[in-house]
């Protein structure tokens, strides 16, 4: 039996010609003309397999897997001719005649004959065999109930799929259809391919899965082992703080300290006492900061890189602690120690709400990421929940929260996290009202949260700050020393690109860099004359840094050299590396 007939004259249905199948996404090819059975093809070991032909100085690489994987790559970018030109000069072919047979079979139509070849192109395991043969028997089914021939649909369905006994939950599926093919999800619908050699190189994509890469090599094979070279490099790359698409394949990738923010660009001296908060917008073009002289500043980052003053946010009658932006950077909340949450619109820098409650006081601030809600500490433990109205809405009562903590929302609005206990801090699913907590031996001192939601960094008292997988199963992942703490509140941070770095302050009036994967401090910046109590990282530029400190000023941190520029020719301390230090 063959595929189901077609109106189109067999000349225009389905033969291609042997360049037209090379480019297919499955990359086969044909080195010589296809005739006679499957039985006279039996899949021989292709020419020089099997051998010890190396090259490279490390000799590692198999010339005959070399050579296959450049002509697979050669035709997947289209260029058939030089794909053909390199079989025919190395003497080494794609793939065997008899996959190529195969395949064109399966383009073809030609279901009971593929399934008869399918044993003869080396496959050894019986069950990748029976998989492959439900694959190409489903299509035969669907081309049948396709050409409205049901009761050929119902014969393959009953004489040959159904006695491969497996995927029995699939078969049940297909009975479904022959009752009524007009409901039926896989046949007449947007997802089915009208084209019928459209969905039959769909099919062949599908089978390459199922098949050994021996047999027909994985589509993109050469794009993935570049790009895994290049990653590796990257990782390996202590120092890698540059955009990622301008990785050369030329040179090998080496980033050197100029990728690190390490010197002063401004200083900003507005405040008049501690500075005890810093925090970036989420578009970088705004920080934040808060001190011991009850206000808060918001500070505008030009196209440059240069930051100046925008608001003096005042009305707090006891020092702010914290800050907190809202999802689309509009609106800004500050809160006093133990006092109240004020809520600022950051274009004219007008106070819109003051939250708070009788008898109590609020110790920290986050926003839900809907902007329509926002989250406080209080100093009876408890966490509110608040309409921008100032309308309560849910106040969730026990021991949730300390007098001195960080509250964060994830940014699917899912998890609320705050320090519970000295030594540990909650994780708290609102909507299944699921409590997880991490548990640390010393005291917490304040914790940050990654962009991605997956991972909280922690400070302790004993000098140490932790990483932790909250994903899941919460476990301990990484451990950054060297910074001083011994009386303060010292605060962390990721930054970086892609946020593989860790910044933190520290009482010796440094400001300390860790790479992130690796643990190995890379930098202490001099230059505070206090203690530094805050770092933050600018989201969108990973060449900023800011620190806030007790000697009442805010550091800019850029790259040393300042004359690179950016793509868009403004100089703001951005370097593209190209494999170069």
């Amino acid at each position: 039996m063959g595929g189901v007939e077609d109106d189109e004259p067999a000349s225009k249905r389905m033969k291609l010609s042997s360049g037209e199948l090379r480019g297919l996404s499955n990359g086969s090819a044909f080195t010589e003309p296809i005739a006679g059975s499957s039985r006279d093809l039996m899949a021989r070991p292709l020419p020089s397999e099997g051998d010890e032909d190396v090259i490279g100085p490390k000799g590692v690489i198999k010339r005959v897997e070399f050579v296959r994987i450049i002509a697979k790559a050669l035709y997947s970018l289209g260029y058939n001719k030089s794909g053909a030109h390199l079989e025919e000069e190395s003497g080494i072919p794609l793939q065997s005649s008899v996959v190529n047979l195969f395949m064109q079979q399966i383009l073809d139509g030609n279901w009971d004959e593929s399934v008869a070849t399918l044993p003869n192109i080396g496959l050894l395991d019986e069950s990748v065999i029976k998989s492959a043969s439900f694959l190409i028997l489903e299509q035969k089914f669907f081309e049948f109930l396709d050409g409205e021939k049901v009761m050929d649909a119902l014969k393959t369905l009953r004489t040959e799929i159904a006695p491969l006994r497996i995927n029995n939950n699939r078969v049940r599926e297909l009975s479904s259809c022959l009752v009524s093919p007009s409901h039926c999800g896989f046949v007449g619908s947007p997802r089915r391919d009208i084209v019928r050699a459209k969905s039959r190189s769909k099919l062949l994509e599908e089978l390459q899965k199922l098949l050994p890469p021996t047999i027909m090599i994985p589509e993109r094979r050469l794009e993935h082992l570049v790009e895994q070279a290049l990653i590796l490099q990257r990782e390996a790359c202590t120092f890698h703080n540059s955009s990622d698409k301008d990785m050369s394949l030329y040179t090998d990738h080496h980033c050197g300290r100029d990728q690190i923010p390490s010197r002063t660009l401004q200083i900003l001296k507005d405040h008049t006492d501690e500075v005890w908060f810093l925090k970036f917008s989420h578009n970088g073009k705004y920080l934040a900061s808060s001190s011991n002289d009850r206000s808060a500043i918001i500070w505008e980052v030009d196209a440059n890189g240069g930051v100046t003053l925008k608001h003096k946010l005042s009305g707090h009658q006891k020092s702010v602690s914290c800050v907190s932006w809202s999802s689309d950077d509009h609106q800004l909340l500050t809160c006093g120690v133990e006092e109240a949450v004020r809520r600022w619109d950051v274009s004219s820098g007008d106070c819109l709400h003051v939250y708070e409650k009788v008898g109590v006081g609020l110790v920290s601030c986050s926003w839900h990421p809907n902007g329509k809600w926002i989250f406080s500490g209080v100093n009876d433990k408890s966490i509110c929940m608040w309409e921008l109205d100032g309308n309560e809405i849910e106040c969730l009562k026990g021991q949730r929260t300390l007098k001195i903590s960080d509250l964060e929302v994830t940014s699917n609005g899912k998890l609320i996290i705050s320090m519970c206990k000295e030594s540990a801090i909650l994780l708290l699913d609102r909507e299944e009202r699921v409590e997880r907590f991490i548990e640390e031996d010393q005291t917490i001192t304040s914790f940050s949260l990654s962009r991605d939601n997956r991972f909280l960094l922690v400070n302790l008292l004993n000098q140490e700050i932790h990483l932790w997988n909250i994903e899941g199963d919460i476990k301990l992942v990484a451990q950054y020393k060297g910074h001083k703490r011994t009386r303060f509140v010292i605060r962390s941070c990721f930054g970086g690109l892609e946020q593989a770095f860790i910044a933190s302050g520290s009482e010796d009036s440094q400001v300390y860099l860790w790479h992130r994967g690796s643990c190995e401090l890379i930098e202490a910046l001099s230059g505070h004359s206090g203690a530094v109590n805050c770092v933050s990282w600018n989201p969108t530029n990973p060449h900023m840094l800011a620190s806030g400190s007790d000697d009442r000023t805010i550091r800019i941190w850029g790259l040393k050299d300042l004359n690179v520029k950016r793509k868009d020719g403004q100089s703001n301390g951005i370097h593209y590396c190209n494999g170069g230090t």
